[in-house]
């Protein structure tokens, strides 16, 4: 890593300005690794698009569709749900009693429920709902340079930098499965210039206020906000002597590194700047400090947020909180109150949900944001519409749900339908190709929009189809 605050040596002391500059041109590589060369943009068809943001909430094992948002309660014991539907603010839309809070925003939502694809397996679905698209050799789950860049990526590419902050982040932590990352967290073949910005890692499944904090960003030991300043303006005194793209494109990339750890940008991931209230309101909890994390970001102009719901951590055991098969015996608890992965999911995942959630939509809607910033919510898959053995369901890819809402998204309507148990697309298929041009779609990307790989060569953004009917 280039150390942007070294030392005055005696070797650059007894060089020239000139010769200096020269020196450290040499370095100028590193710079450009570090924070990512800007290649050029593609020559994409893009029109006007209704989203300038977009923040994606990934529930990571499956949200149970049949519990939450695609409830049959005509259906026969052993598929309806033992949860009540309740209404929402949308007549003839009806959510599972577990969401009370987010009932009270149908009106800014879409449902598809005619979600589908073929892969019952996490890795596999998770790759693919990630990526947007099946990875090019089928079983590699993981991340790799070569991969198609997500669309947290090709938006980076075709749409250009956020000034000094980054145009996409990664909350509360890079997604994986006690594994290597998944596929779909990367810009891919476009470079690690595309590449999100990551927190440093907080405890897992933290059921406390979570740290969220990112070290890179603060000032080196010793250093000073002042001193920080000082060093900066002596940087600008010495010029360019030499004139050339390389240079110019070396003294971006400096003031980029300057702008993101200047104080107003980091002041943007600082959550102590919200009122004790507000946080109260998301959840003094990782997933909901993570989404008043995102509020932030896009409110201070990061185009694309991730947010993982992915694992709980309790006295040893983790679980993965929207993957829920039942479990007959008791299992780990929190203070003893828990008895079992069904109860796990529906004590603390859910509420901490609807809390956290509706407190996005809520706050977001009364800040004007909502209007132009996209909110995706879904998982890789859904769950199976027969209730097994132990009171649980377990994956199901051929039917499921996700939600939109904002950026344009009109509100309070239903995409697709499900059959009389919920077990199969009844019409209107959309698979997570589909959903992945329909966020592009939101920023005015075509489908037929390409961007370069490494030899130059055009490559489309998406294999999917955008849902237009959804704005």
């Amino acid at each position: 890593m280039i150390n942007l605050f070294p030392r005055t040596s005696a070797v650059a002391q007894a060089c020239t300005r000139r010769q200096w500059m020269r020196m450290s041109a040499a370095g100028m590589a590193g710079v450009a690794q570090l924070l990512g060369s800007q290649a050029l943009r593609a020559n994409s068809p893009t029109g006007a698009g209704t989203a300038k943001r977009c923040i994606q909430i990934f529930l990571c094992g499956g949200p149970s569709q049949p519990d939450l948002w695609d409830m049959k309660p005509e259906a026969p014991d052993g598929v309806r749900s033992e949860f009540k539907p309740i209404q929402t603010t949308v007549p003839g839309i009806q959510f599972g009693e577990l969401i009370p809070q987010v009932a009270q925003h149908a009106d800014k939502l879409a449902i598809i429920r005619s979600m589908t694809h073929t892969n019952n397996d996490h890795n596999g679905a998770i790759a693919h709902a990630l990526l947007g698209q099946l990875p090019a050799i089928p079983g590699q789950v993981y991340v790799a340079r070569n991969d198609h860049p997500a669309i947290g990526g090709i938006l980076h590419k075709l749409l250009g930098d956020c000034g000094s902050l980054p145009a996409w982040v990664v909350l509360p932590r890079v997604f994986t499965t006690l594994a290597p990352p998944h596929k779909g967290q990367t810009g891919g073949f476009l470079g690690p210039g595309y590449d999100p910005l990551a927190f440093d890692k907080p405890p897992l499944g933290s059921l406390t206020d979570a740290p969220l904090k990112i070290g890179s960003l603060e000032l080196p030991e010793g250093v000073t906000t002042n001193r920080f300043s000082a060093r900066r303006t002596l940087n600008q005194s010495l010029g360019a002597p030499v004139e050339g793209a390389s240079t110019t494109r070396a003294e971006e990339l400096y003031e980029r590194a300057y702008g993101l750890i200047g104080a107003r940008t980091r002041s943007t991931f600082d959550l102590e700047q919200e009122t004790p209230q507000t946080r109260d309101r998301y959840g003094r909890n990782e997933y909901g400090q993570s989404l008043l994390m995102a509020r932030r970001l896009v409110e201070s102009g990061v185009r694309f947020v991730n947010v993982f719901w992915t694992f709980f951590d309790t006295k040893g055991c983790q679980f993965n909180l929207w993957d829920n098969h039942g479990v007959p015996n008791d299992v780990c608890g929190i203070d003893g109150q828990l008895t079992g992965r069904q109860q796990l999911t529906h004590q603390y995942c859910t509420p901490s949900f609807d809390r956290s959630f509706s407190a996005l939509l809520e706050d977001m809607t009364d800040r004007g944001l909502l209007e132009d910033t996209l909110v995706v919510v879904g998982g890789e898959f859904g769950r199976t519409p027969k209730i097994n053995k132990t009171a649980g369901r377990d994956h199901w890819a051929p039917c499921y749900s996700q939600l939109f809402a904002g950026g344009g998204v009109r509100g309070g309507t239903v995409y697709g339908a499900s059959d009389a148990q919920g077990a199969y697309v009844k019409d209107s298929p959309v698979t997570p190709d589909d959903a992945a041009a329909t966020v592009l779609h939101a920023f005015g990307i075509d489908p037929d929009a390409a961007v370069p790989d490494t030899a130059g060569r055009p490559v489309r953004v998406t294999t999917g189809q955008p849902v237009t009917a959804l704005f």
